[in-house]
């Protein structure tokens, strides 16, 4: 075969679609809206270096027609034949996941078989390539796939795709082979878990890790890292022997190793000295994800044995310099902290204090970065992270997804090292100067987590409890200076402190206030609503103007509401109990009995 025939496909659909809008621009509505997709997707393709020759694809001939003379193209080694067939075929059912054609009788199957055969026949890279993308179409029906995949098939496409050989050359013009052939792996194991579970068996996934123990010895092209390190991740996901069996391969510095080498390469494909932060292209940056992904699976069962400890001190290490890191485009940066911060949340606490570094004179630091000795950069891009998903519409909409996993970070630090925590403080929780808007009314970190505190999502509320709480060095007091009471009331009636009670917590932490008043709340703190949280706006006073009649008769209307409430259940009337938590009353009478209690407690007081 002359030419690049992959890429000549390619270029001659755009083509083709280029011709279809001219001449057919008046019966657009009557071509078919797969055909226009698959053609403006092509005509996106950048230059390709050679002329077209002699293959026109031809979208009127029947699919079953486009079939027929595969199979019996490549039974009589007809070449042109099947060629032509192949292309024929891509272009009509390319982006079909549902073929009438291969249903009737064993059809598919002896289609399946014919490929196989010509594939074991052939080192034309670029018909090999065509061959692969057709494999890819027919491997989307999920009934078969267990049946179509055979280990003879699996090998075959291995030693096309270089894992069955060591020394394998990853030159530019097996480049497109090699990734149609991945391609079609992927959606192998994708549609059967069976398939999935063989992989420790047939050597698939021994061998997938064996080249990515290459990337630091072997220039491995970024497509191919790319879906080898998807492989894993998902492989992983879905199946926990091969998890075991990746983390018996020493799978976590397996993949620290692979997130090195990227960071390396970044730094050096853009001539980048090595102490500055790594900007990354969006390929690398997909494949800094991937392998964040498989992390967090290998990771999912924490073990605090000794032989880990040096494990999870390089993965914080490593973690560190992506949280630093930088991409081409803001969306693949978002995606990688994002990846960053779920891994966060399986490493033990303990070992957070990696994130931080000591300030050198050699490397300048902002002032407001400084704190202890210590640079807080990292924790900064965590909290700016925090933010900047604040001001997505789209995540107050998925609150749990989105804002659990920086929490739980962000309390995990918290409430494990001193430096971070006061550093979180004075970003989220800084001195109060202004007073006269509520905290969930101002467009700050605090107002933002306030907001949170009565989210309909319990496990959110309770995480930004938990964190607040824990930033006010689990003092009572503070916490509703803070937040205000109302919006402070679920975490203390979960800890029993609707009475007043100090939390056992609270000798934990240091008994300095940290000069957390300032002189302008000092000014308004006699003003301050403590239910509120901020300086209570008069208003009118809605029953002036009204006789004592009409004050009864609304007094009266009230408690018949509160009383219909009740009797349906929508609330129940409580009193505070002697472990501090809200306790349900039977009878109004036990209110006047908590209040006679209280007025005793005051006097011994």
């Amino acid at each position: 075969m002359s030419g690049k025939l992959y890429n000549k496909v390619l270029l001659i659909m755009s083509t083709y679609y280029r011709i279809l809008l001219k001449f057919f621009s008046k019966f657009a509505s009557h071509i078919k809206l797969q055909y226009i997709k698959i053609f403006s997707e092509m005509s996106k393709i950048g230059e390709i270096n050679f002329q077209l020759q002699q293959y026109k694809p031809d979208p009127t001939v029947p699919t079953k027609t486009n079939i027929e003379n595969i199979i019996i193209g490549i039974e009589n080694k007809q070449k042109p034949l099947y060629e032509q067939a192949l292309i024929n075929f891509l272009v009509k059912e390319y982006q079909c996941f549902d073929i009438e054609e291969l249903k009737d009788g064993d059809k598919r199957q002896v289609l399946w078989n014919s490929l196989l055969k010509l594939t074991k026949n052939t080192n034309d890279n670029d018909l090999l390539a065509l061959i692969f993308t057709v494999f890819r179409v027919i491997a989307r029906d999920q009934a078969s796939i267990n049946t179509l995949v055979t280990p003879e098939w699996l090998n075959v496409i291995m030693s096309h795709t270089g894992l069955n050989d060591k020394t394998f050359d990853y030159t530019d013009d097996k480049l497109c082979k090699i990734e149609e052939g991945l391609k079609v792996i992927w959606n192998v194991l994708f549609n059967s878990i069976e398939l999935i579970e063989s992989s420790i068996e047939n050597g698939f996934l021994t061998k997938t890790l064996d080249r990515i123990r290459l990337y630091d010895q072997v220039h491995v092209p970024d497509v191919i890292k790319f879906f080898d390190t998807k492989f894993i991740f998902y492989m992983s996901a879905r199946s926990i022997a091969v998890r075991k069996q990746v983390e018996s391969s020493c799978g976590i510095s397996l993949f620290i190793t692979e997130l090195s080498v990227i960071l390396k390469e970044a730094s050096e494909s853009a001539s980048q000295s090595p102490t500055l932060p790594a900007i990354l292209n969006d390929q690398k940056a997909d494949i800094a994800c991937e392998a964040l992904k498989a992390l967090f699976n290998l990771t999912l069962n924490v073990s605090l044995k000794d032989e880990n400890e040096c494990q999870y001190k390089d993965l914080i290490e490593i973690l560190r310099n992506y949280l630093l890191a930088s991409t081409v485009t803001l969306e693949k940066t978002w995606q990688l902290r994002n990846h960053i911060i779920n891994l966060l949340m399986n490493i033990p606490a303990m070992y957070y204090a990696g994130l931080l570094t000591l300030i050198d004179d050699a490397t300048p630091v902002p002032k407001s970065l400084r704190f202890e000795n210590n640079n807080m950069i990292v924790i900064f891009e965590i909290l700016m992270f925090l933010e900047a998903k604040f001001q997505d519409k789209n995540s107050i909409k998925e609150q749990l997804e989105v804002f659990s996993p920086i929490l739980t970070v962000l309390l995990k630090a918290a409430s494990t090292h001193r430096s971070m925590r006061k550093f979180l403080r004075s970003h989220i929780l800084p001195p109060l100067k202004e007073m006269e808007k509520r905290p969930e009314e101002t467009d700050t970190l605090r107002g933002y987590l306030c907001k949170l505190l009565t989210s309909p999502i319990t496990q959110i509320s309770n995480l930004v409890a938990e964190l607040l709480f824990v930033l006010c060095k689990c003092n009572t007091t503070r916490m509703i200076k803070y937040t205000g009471f109302g919006n402070a009331a679920g975490l203390l009636a979960q800890r029993g402190l609707l009475g007043g009670e100090k939390d056992a917590d609270e000798a934990n932490f240091s008994s300095d206030s940290g000069g957390s008043e300032t002189e302008e709340y000092s000014e308004q703190k006699h003003l301050v609503n403590p239910v509120l949280g901020c300086v209570e706006k008069p208003h009118p006073n809605p029953l002036e103007g009204m006789t004592d009649e009409q004050k009864e008769y609304e007094v009266m209307k009230l408690v018949e509401h509160i009383d219909n409430l009740s009797r349906s259940g929508i609330i129940k009337p409580c009193r505070v109990g002697p472990d501090g938590k809200p306790v349900p009353i039977e009878h109004v009478l036990q209110l006047q009995e908590s209040l006679k209690d209280q007025h005793l407690n005051d006097d011994d007081d």
